[in-house]
């Protein structure tokens, strides 16, 4: 019957035991889960409504039956509030008398949803509910009564004034007693801190600050801790003057209280009450107790430098105009002394978790101490616990180093180039979770180290960081942590406006194109695609350009696999959104409709998706042969589609087409539209920034020669001006004639000339022409002044750029535009004195031709 069944037990001489072999098959099977009794049971009559069922479960039901009304109790109360407060409700709380933890559990979740979300009116009902939740407080279970306990304090805050001074505040007084149970007088100091913030501070010094602070002096050194954390609360509640007087005494003598918990809930409370602490008080109290802290490092138990550690940076900034330098010194002594807390040195092995805390907690106060040391001086006084903990052996310590990494660097300025060995080794560590929290904010950090880094090409570190940016992607990619990959991806979209392109044309583009087509998460590939485009589009040469555009062609929409030609239409997803409509409709709408021809009905089908898109980025009348060909993609599609799915993806899509207008009027165009035409602005200046940088390249010499030439031909003009000058005398009279003639000629052509319609237009123009005549200047000055307004609006422009669009101007291209800057003010310079020069000879010529005519007549 069954030949494949193994023995119950190892063969032994005699081989298995028939009597244990029979009872196994003879074993009754049982077919059903439940008994007919059970399911009598649990089965409820059909005619009874919502109230009477859960009448009739609470009173015969199993515990899960009670349980599940209780938990629907809120929807009970919404449908009908009246009936279920009469009938409901008062069969609850007999359910809750002595019910099992999962039922009390559920009661008060149910119980603080009704008084939070204004099911009932507070004023009908709350008094029963509220009654049962304090009836309940004092479970003997902890968790159960700590549950009833969180209830209550999220309910005061829908609770009425009156209410809870009547029904709070009174069985406060009582339970606060010494006679009463620790867990009373914990709940006591709970309900006192939650209590403080709705009422007046009057009401809060006259009745409840004598209450905390007899619970700060109880015997038990639980309820003072529980306390001391509550006092910052009724603090705030007071106001500044009544928590020097009243306050800050009980949480000082805390301070030095014989348990360490004690002492590390009262200096906690001080510390963040500091801001409310006058010059006086942070002097003479809090100046002492931390210098106590700190010069007592031996004596201090391990919890209260676990709590300075992580107030370290809050007490340096709040005492910075306190503290003598002798004072500063001992600070940064006890700080450099936390961040190496714990690690293993020659016969002292590694500490425990606590240590690994403490130091994490210094990488989180890193900023703050850059700052209370400045940055001039973190070379000499930070660096090397900085470095300590970058390379720290816990992988926790690391991680919090990367997450605070892109604060220091800011805050270093200029000197960021001191932390470029520790940025490759966050980036080269062996633990992605280091990699991950440094990458949360790596643009920036990049940001910050290229723009400011000045020797980072001098001394070979470009080459370096490159490198290592490339190996972390690279180890990032050979993990299962598509995520992160993806979040790396999109923080290295900043190095186009940071790094030149044809640096990135040689390291990362590369990389990014074999992701690109290799990769099979799409998060990734979209990722991936959108940095392709990043770098496409500011990538200022346009040789690189089209040999990028043209790998594009080849291998994604050319690519001999579907799944190449797929990524292709993922790329033009992508790049609709990265470049403007007038770039995209010229580029890569013809490729896309070429797949129309596509064997593959997946290629086919992702395109049909994709028409839409293509669509909109045409306008009319200029796109008006891309329209034409579109039309007739889809016509194919109608008309030869065979496959099922694409026929009726694209039957969808021509009622999306439809609806597009390509002829929109400006009034009713949208913010995309506009957006598009900052895109636009912003590709025409990166080609006028390529036209500079080609310049430079090519002609620096050029101007030096066109200045030479003119002042060349202004001697010559100028000679000739003599001569004429000398000659005028003697040919005064004829030339006379000749002048009256001319005059004569040219206002009988003005006269006879029919009036235009636009004047006004006319005579600017020719104050234009005139003007560009005489000035000397040509089409050399207009285009060297179109160009400085072109790279002031661009400023303008970048500086109001959206996030989604990186600012054009990187370091290198500033300089470069300064330069040029240069150069086109010395021409000007140049220029202005060839004009001056012209204009005195023209006034030179006229006094000569007026002294002629005086001498003639």
């Amino acid at each position: 019957m069954f030949p494949g069944r193994m023995p119950l037990s190892p063969p032994g001489p005699a081989g298995p035991d028939p009597e244990l072999e029979l009872a196994f098959i003879e074993r009754p099977i049982r077919r059903s889960l439940k008994t007919a009794e059970e399911i009598d049971q649990l089965t409820v009559d059909e005619d009874l409504n919502d109230i009477e069922r859960a009448i009739y479960l609470l009173s015969v039901g199993q515990e899960v039956q009670k349980a599940c009304i209780i938990s629907n109790l809120p929807t009970l109360v919404r449908q009908n509030p009246a009936e279920t407060f009469r009938r409901v409700v008062p069969k609850v709380r007999e359910v809750l008398t002595g019910a099992a933890p999962e039922i009390q559990l559920a009661a008060a979740t149910s119980l603080l949803t009704i008084l939070q979300d204004d099911i009932i009116l507070i004023h009908t009902h709350t008094f029963s509910i509220l009654k049962t939740v304090l009836l309940h407080m004092n479970h003997r279970d902890p968790v159960v009564s700590g549950a009833w306990l969180e209830t209550l304090l999220l309910a005061i805050d829908a609770l009425p004034k009156d209410t809870i001074r009547q029904e709070v505040l009174n069985p406060l007084l009582y339970q606060s007693q010494l006679s009463q149970s620790v867990q009373g007088r914990l709940t006591s100091c709970r309900i006192l801190g939650k209590v403080a913030c709705k009422f007046d501070s009057l009401m809060v010094k006259t009745e409840l600050v004598p209450l905390a602070r007899s619970l700060c002096q109880d015997p038990e050194s639980e309820v003072r801790v529980c306390m001391c954390r509550q006092m910052e609360i009724i603090a705030r509640a007071v106001g500044v003057d009544d928590t020097r007087t009243k306050v800050l005494p009980e949480l000082a003598e805390l301070a030095g209280d014989e348990e360490s918990s004690v002492r590390v809930a009262a200096f906690d409370s001080i510390i963040n009450l500091m801001e409310m602490l006058d010059s006086e008080d942070r002097l003479n109290v809090l100046v002492p107790m931390v210098m106590a802290v700190c010069d007592g490092s031996s004596q201090v138990d391990e919890a209260v430098m676990l709590s300075l550690s992580f107030q370290f940076g809050k007490l340096c900034s709040g005492l910075a105009g306190f503290l003598s330098d002798e004072q500063k010194c001992v600070l940064l002594q006890k700080f450099r002394v936390l961040c190496v807390s714990g690690l293993p040195t020659e016969g002292n092995p590694a500490d425990g978790t606590k240590s690994a805390l403490i130091r994490s907690n210094c990488c989180y106060n890193l900023p703050a101490m850059v700052v209370f040391v400045e940055s001039i001086h973190f070379l000499s006084d930070l660096y090397l616990p900085f470095s300590s903990l970058c390379s720290d052996p816990e992988v926790s310590v690391r991680q919090s180093a990367a997450s605070s990494f892109h604060q220091v660097v800011k805050l270093l300025g200029s000197n960021v180039y001191l932390v470029h060995k520790e940025l490759l080794s966050l980036l080269q560590d062996e633990a992605l979770e280091v990699l991950d929290a440094l990458s949360n904010q790596l643009d920036e950090t990049l940001e910050v180290v290229l723009s400011r880094g000045e020797n980072l090409t001098l001394d070979n570190k470009l080459s370096e960081l490159l490198s290592a940016l490339l190996s972390a992607e690279q180890k990032v990619g050979s993990s299962l942590r598509w995520r992160l990959h993806e979040k790396l991806l999109q923080r290295y979209r900043c190095l186009a406006r940071l790094l030149p392109g044809q640096l990135l044309h040689q390291s990362l583009c590369p990389r990014i194109f074999i992701i690109l087509t290799t990769n099979k998460v799409l998060p990734v590939q979209k990722e991936a695609a959108r940095t392709f485009c990043t770098f496409l589009r500011y990538n200022r040469k346009q040789e690189q350009r089209q040999e990028m555009m043209e790998r594009l062609f080849r291998d994604l929409a050319q690519g001999h696999s579907y799944w190449n030609r797929l990524r292709f239409l993922d790329v033009c997803e992508v790049a609709a959104e990265v470049f403007s409509r007038k770039y995209f409709s010229k580029h890569l709408v013809i490729p896309a409709l070429e797949l129309v021809h596509d064997p593959v009905a997946n290629v086919r089908y992702k395109l049909c998706q994709l028409l839409p898109q293509l669509r909109s980025s045409l306008r009319l009348p200029a796109d008006k042969l891309l329209l034409q060909k579109l039309d007739l993609c889809v016509q194919k599609f109608l008309c030869e589609e065979k496959d099922k799915d694409v026929v009726a993806t694209i039957r969808k899509t021509v009622l999306e087409l439809d609806k597009l207008d390509l002829t929109e009027p400006f009034h009713k165009r949208h913010d995309w539209d506009f957006l598009d035409q900052k895109k636009e602005k912003e590709e025409m200046l990166l080609l006028e920034m390529e036209h500079l940088e080609r310049q430079q390249n090519e002609g620096i010499r050029i101007p030096n020669n066109h200045t030479e030439r003119k002042r060349r031909d202004n001697k010559t003009s100028l000679s000739i001006t003599k001569s004429m000058s000398m000659s005028s005398s003697t040919s005064a009279s004829s030339s006379s004639k000749e002048m009256r003639r001319s005059k004569l000629s040219r206002s009988r052509s003005l006269s006879s000339q029919p009036p235009t319609s636009k004047p006004v237009h006319s005579e600017k123009s020719q104050k234009v022409k005139d003007l560009g005549c005489s000035s000397g200047l040509g089409k050399s000055s207009t285009m060297s002044t179109k160009d400085d307004s072109v790279r002031a609006a661009h400023f303008t422009l970048t500086t109001q750029s959206t996030s989604s669009m990186p600012v054009l101007i990187c370091s290198n291209t500033t300089s470069l535009l300064d330069r040029a800057s240069i150069l086109d003010q010395k021409d000007h310079r140049i220029r202005t004195l060839d004009h001056r020069t012209s204009n005195m000879d023209h006034r030179n010529n006229m006094m000569e031709y007026r002294t002629s005519n005086l001498d003639q007549r």
